[in-house]
């Protein structure tokens, strides 16, 4: 499995980033797709997710209304689209993959197995 993120990049409080995580060598079916953030010297915190199969979207508290999480089958390919950006959306975004997830278990980030090598994103004041 590979997992590419990419998009990230240095803006201002209010702009806008799409990130993009191109995938590899999955069952798609069977997947859902998420982006984790973790800023530094905290935790790698739920973002957005969205099953492949069916395309229900999760969102973590701290985007919903703000973020919004897509995929685009033909190209293997999921984008956050991220607006209004906050100082404190600062981290490293990752893009990741769990397996027959129940909805349950969308948000708990020890149910993924893949994740790529991160992108950063940095919003200044």
């Amino acid at each position: 499995v590979q997992l590419q993120a990419s998009g990230g990049g240095l803006v201002q409080a209010g702009d806008s980033l799409r990130l993009s995580c191109a995938a590899s060598g999955l069952t798609f079916r069977d997947a859902t797709m998420a982006w984790f953030r973790q800023a530094p010297g905290k935790d790698r915190e739920f973002v957005a997710g969205i099953r492949w199969s069916g395309g229900n979207r999760y969102y973590g508290d701290a985007v919903k209304g703000r973020f919004a999480i897509s995929k685009d089958t033909a190209k293997n390919t999921m984008y956050l689209q991220m607006d209004s950006l906050k100082p404190e959306d600062t981290a490293v975004y990752y893009c990741e993959v769990g397996m027959r997830l129940i909805a349950s278990t969308v948000r708990s980030r020890d149910r993924y197995r893949y994740w790529g090598q991160g992108t950063q994103v940095t919003v200044s004041s």
